[in-house]
């Protein structure tokens, strides 16, 4: 029998979890996979297929759970495409996806691969259920599969560890510092700390400003790559506007917009910060290491296990501005601690290639 990979994605956000999911299709797709991705019309991962050319099956809304009507029709396109392995990244499909497993009139393997972490505890008998109709559950690294069996009743013989893939390829023919500055018109002479992503708090802008506030080496700036959320107002920006003004840092923040090409702008600065407060795993630690760019990271969440404990970047106490400003600090005096080629190398094991592997292993392909 052929098999025929389904991934589910209702969202109509474009994420870290909506990007991976529309990833993940097309690199089985180039791996000569027959794939198909359900999602809803006009979402932005509808919208991504298109242009990578992968297979679309148009879905419509759904409730988070019981939907049974909902579940009867995905069960329907399930078996008029012949999918044989449905692949689900969200919580929000969970309930659908077993619900179609349940009506297809074929023997489906039903996989989760978890993005995030456990807010709470999920052993009561409905989750217990509901995660019984899953075939396996995936984490990306080793913390994340402990909150599964300590947080879960799911069976642990059909727990594995995959970790988040990334496309090497992209991170080819980079630019140098000095050409990767011209292009982000930077100084070249600084020492720039930089950080990428939506203006919000969750993400740590203000957090770094107060920690280069604290820095007297006028020679230390940051680069804050992003933009406002669309949709939620720009108070947050306004707060990141108005710490630069009441410390004076304009001459040493520079603000761009966000880029797709986000390895000149990892070429271009000393060091990259992670400065949310715990990130579930984090692409862009791993997409700076692969630049060979070092990291200064919040010692919480998928960075510790990312950084080895410390081995490839510096661990800050979360949300310490002190401690932030103490690493970028020691980084100064240290710019050789953590060197290029040993974390392009250590980047190589989230390999797409590697991973697609992985998932054709646990997956039976």
């Amino acid at each position: 029998m052929t098999n025929v990979l389904g991934y589910l994605c209702s969202s109509i956000s474009w994420g870290g979890l909506e990007m991976n999911q529309m990833k993940n299709a097309l690199w089985m797709k180039e791996r000569g996979h027959q794939v198909y991705v359900f999602c809803k019309l006009e979402s932005p991962i509808y919208k991504a297929c298109l242009e990578a050319e992968i297979a679309i099956i148009q879905i419509g809304n759904h409730k988070k759970y019981y939907d049974f009507k909902a579940g009867k029709a995905l069960a329907y396109k399930l078996d008029e495409h012949q999918i044989t392995h449905l692949i689900v990244r969200d919580t929000r499909d969970m309930s659908i996806a077993v619900s179609a497993k349940r009506k297809s009139k074929r023997k489906i393997h039903l996989s989760y691969f978890n993005e995030m972490q456990f807010g709470v505890k999920k052993t009561n008998l409905l989750h217990t259920i509901r995660f019984s109709y899953f075939d396996l559950w995936s984490s990306p690294l080793n913390w994340l599969a402990k909150q599964v069996e300590t947080m879960t009743n799911f069976n642990k013989k059909k727990i594995c560890i995959i970790p988040s893939g990334l496309d090497l390829r992209v991170f080819e023919n980079e630019l140098s510092r000095d050409e990767a500055r011209d292009v982000l018109k930077f100084p070249k002479d600084k020492i720039i700390f930089g950080l990428i992503g939506r203006f919000d708090p969750d993400k740590g802008q203000v957090l770094l400003l107060e920690a280069l506030s604290k820095i007297n080496n006028p020679n230390v700036c940051i680069c804050l790559l992003g933009e406002p959320t669309i949709g939620e107002g720009n108070s947050y920006s306004d707060l990141m506007n108005l710490t630069i003004e009441n410390n004076q840092l304009s001459d040493r923040v520079f603000i761009r917009p966000f880029m797709k090409d986000i390895k000149t702008f990892f070429n271009a600065i000393d060091a990259f910060v992670m400065a949310s407060k715990a990130e579930t795993f984090g692409m862009v630690t791993i997409e700076s290491m692969a630049c060979g760019t070092p990291v200064i990271a919040s010692n919480s969440g998928g960075s510790i296990e990312i950084l080895d404990f410390g081995k490839f970047g510096l661990l800050f106490t979360p949300l310490d501005s002190n401690s932030l400003a103490k690493k970028m600090n020691h980084f100064v005096e240290f710019p050789t601690e953590f060197p290029s080629q040993a974390l392009k190398e250590e980047a190589t094991k989230y390999d797409h290639n590697k991973v697609c592997e992985m998932v054709e292993e646990k997956l039976g392909l």
